[in-house]
């Protein structure tokens, strides 16, 4: 039971950041498609934007330029000469095994000549087990280099008679994903037809902002980091989508629909959607979008109605996704006139539901083309936002994915309804982290994939291959990467991951204090200060709505009940306390939605620090809260964002270093970590020693 509340907390928070990563692209394309060019909010992140347009090969070719980088003499890492060899190959991984960096100029070779390959790939990769040749697959490694090393000596390393399919997910997360792209990289271009990619939901450079691989490349490559992600954003766009086993098994990253079709998958232009998040766009000029005619909303209305009958739920559910963000944002006289004409074409001008769900407005250029190019698209982009997103559910159906926010959930019956039209046996997904490495659901028609041990915390789940022979069996290897995880006593194997837990779950409820205060509050009619067990609980779930135990979570959370099984819920939040750099003169409420919000305000850090030097400027710090107090619709007044400025700029140089920022805000316990451990999941002494002696490893 522990176990399983403790998985559900890792879960919940981990899709809610996913989705929230959703919400604010979604913010950030409204503000592109419903501003107007001089608005300072669109110029500031328009160049998200313009990195996911549609590029001819010629102006990618500029950043592959190596030549006039020149290796220096003390470089101390692996040198590559090309085409490699697998001894090269060889040689490079055990050079990341020690902790040694690939140069640069070899970097970019490396990313020239696998762009180069991939292009001539297509959509989905055919493979065959003749010759009794087994197939390993791979799921989400997720920049754990441990893993794969592991995976490596327990398998072999990849080779005409050991052919892979590494099944999407990377990178992110890990601080190795960039040892992983290049060690898969290599391996591909050593051997085309056994090395096999597919495409991950986190190969995507807006997933890269939030979960840590910009930040890594440019951490790792301070001087050609910028051009290395430049690249990678456009080989992500060219990794094949799925793989195919025997005309038998279907591999690929999250899932299907009920309106996946592998004839389609096939021929989508797949390099044009270089984040799968929003369906791309041509290079355009601005021109005004024209008012629409007299007795457009009726014909809206049909339209509407015609739509609803189409598509159905799904698209039902993605267009309640678009939110109106406009009224927290400062117009001008001419920017409001312009937004309402947006405003108006875009509800009435007969949008698939999907493009609703990501704000995708076709404008100029893109509008002028015929419907059923625009349709095209629009289609494609859902088959590829299903691949990569969906997760499959007990129940038969297909539903929107509200947990994760894009994608869907699909049922048992439009599993076997896909394997049907395609005289398919078996499909293989990853996506998902699973306690034992993998899981099989819908008559065991479907299996789960997950290679990252270890993904949430030492010990919170172990890591899983299969291996594919002939007769198409699947045979399955379970491991755990780290040393640590192996000395574990089973208690502290147990306990570890859910102190873990708990301590994420301590900062959510300290982060909505306020709005927890209120609904205690509301069930303490008589302000006594003190709620009960189960008002608690109704309480914390109506403001986290994370779908929680909460009752039996209460032990763990809460120390201070009074007799009766009452909670003074102020005792209570005094039990936090907040690593804050004297914010004595900062507005609480400002604070407050720092702490909640923090990987959202990180991830506008990183799209705002145009040169990728870690620092902002003042100016654009103060536009950083702009954006974000508009995206949470909420007031947040220049003086309280300007004390926080003052606050943060120590040295007063006007520039505001984003790491230290970030790391400034951190909630803490009161109570030392180790002494919540003992109390929780510890019992005796001498395992209190052995997690102390663990932590300081």
């Amino acid at each position: 039971m522990r176990r399983r509340y403790t998985w559900n907390i890792f879960q919940s928070i981990e899709y809610s950041g996913e989705q929230s990563q959703i919400k604010l692209y979604n913010f950030l394309g409204y503000l592109m498609d419903n501003f107007t060019p001089t608005s300072t909010e669109r110029n500031f992140i328009s160049h998200i934007f313009r990195e996911n347009e549609v590029c001819q090969d010629d102006e990618w070719e500029k950043y592959f330029c190596y030549s006039n980088i020149e290796v220096p003499e003390i470089y101390s890492g692996p040198h590559m000469i090309f085409p490699l060899t697998v001894e090269q190959v060889t040689a490079m991984v055990e050079a990341f095994r020690n902790k040694r960096q690939l140069h640069s100029r070899y970097v970019l070779q490396l990313l020239l000549d696998t762009w180069r390959l991939l292009r001539l790939l297509p959509n989905i990769s055919r493979i065959s087990t003749c010759n009794s040749k087994e197939i390993t697959i791979c799921g989400d490694l997720h920049g754990q280099l441990e893993d794969l090393l592991l995976i490596f000596y327990k398998n072999g390393m990849p080779s005409l008679e050991r052919p892979y399919v590494f099944n999407g997910d990377f990178v992110d997360r890990g601080k190795d994903s960039m040892e992983i792209l290049l060690i898969l990289f290599a391996f591909q271009l050593v051997y085309p037809n056994d090395v096999h990619l597919n495409r991950g939901n986190h190969e995507d450079h807006i997933v890269n902002l939030r979960y840590g691989f910009t930040k890594e490349v440019l951490r790792k490559y301070k001087m050609h980091g910028k051009r290395i992600l430049k690249l990678l954003q456009m080989i992500f766009s060219w990794l094949p989508l799925a793989t195919v086993i025997d005309q038998k098994v279907l591999i690929l990253h999250g899932g299907i629909s009920n309106t996946t079709d592998l004839c389609d998958i096939a021929r989508v232009d797949r390099h044009k959607y270089v984040s799968a998040l929003k369906p791309p766009k041509k290079k355009r000029t601005y021109q005004p979008v024209p008012q629409p005619s007299v007795g457009s909303e009726v014909d809206a209305s049909a339209q509407h109605n015609d739509r609803k009958a189409m598509f159905g739920l799904r698209d039902n559910f993605q267009s309640r996704s678009l939110q109106d963000f406009s009224s927290r944002i400062p117009l001008t006289t001419e920017e409001e006139m312009e937004l309402r004409r947006r405003q108006s074409v875009f509800i009435t001008g007969g949008f698939s539901q999907s493009q609703k769900e990501l704000n995708y407005s076709p404008t100029s250029s893109e509008s002028q083309e015929p419907s059923h190019t625009a349709d095209t698209v629009a289609d494609d982009w859902r088959q590829i936002l299903d691949l990569l997103w969906s997760d499959p559910m007990p129940d038969d159906g297909c539903i929107p994915n509200e947990v994760r926010g894009g994608g869907c959930y699909w049922g048992p019956d439009v599993t076997q309804d896909f394997l049907n039209r395609h005289n398919m046996q078996l499909i293989i997904r990853s996506h998902e982290c699973k306690q034992e490495g993998y899981e099989f659901c819908h008559n065991r028609k479907v299996l789960t994939l997950f290679s990252a041990s270890n993904y949430y915390e030492v010990g919170s789940n172990r890591g899983a291959y299969v291996k594919l022979g002939p007769d198409l069996v699947p045979y399955l290897i379970q491991y755990q990467a780290s040393s640590m995880t192996r000395e574990l006593t089973l208690r502290k194997n147990l306990g570890k991951p859910e102190h873990s837990a708990l301590k994420v779950m301590r900062e959510q409820l300290f982060a909505h204090k306020s709005d927890l205060v209120k609904a205690f509050q509301e069930f303490d009619k008589d302000k006594t200060g003190q709620v009960s067990l189960d008002d608690w609980a109704l309480a914390v779930e109506s403001v986290l709505c994370l779908r929680l135990p909460w009752r039996m979570l209460f032990s763990q959370l809460v120390t201070c009940s009074t007799p009766g099984d009452m909670l003074d819920y102020h005792d209570w939040f005094q039990e936090l306390s907040l690593n804050e750099p004297h914010m004595e003169n900062v507005d609480q409420g400002l604070l407050e939605t720092l702490y909640r919000h923090r990987s959202t305000l990180e991830t506008i850090f990183r799209l705002v620090d145009l040169d990728n030097s870690g620092f902002i400027t003042m100016e654009d710090f103060r536009q950083t809260w702009k954006l974000l107090s508009a995206f949470l619709k909420m007031e947040i007044t220049d003086e309280a964002i300007s004390d926080l400025s003052v606050t943060i700029d120590t040295n007063q140089d006007g520039n505001i270093d984003i790491d230290e920022f970030m790391e400034a805000f951190r909630v803490t316990d009161k109570k030392s970590r180790l002494e919540r451990g003992k109390s929780m999941f510890l019992a005796n002494t001498n395992d209190l020693k052995k997690l102390e002696e663990a932590h300081a490893i």
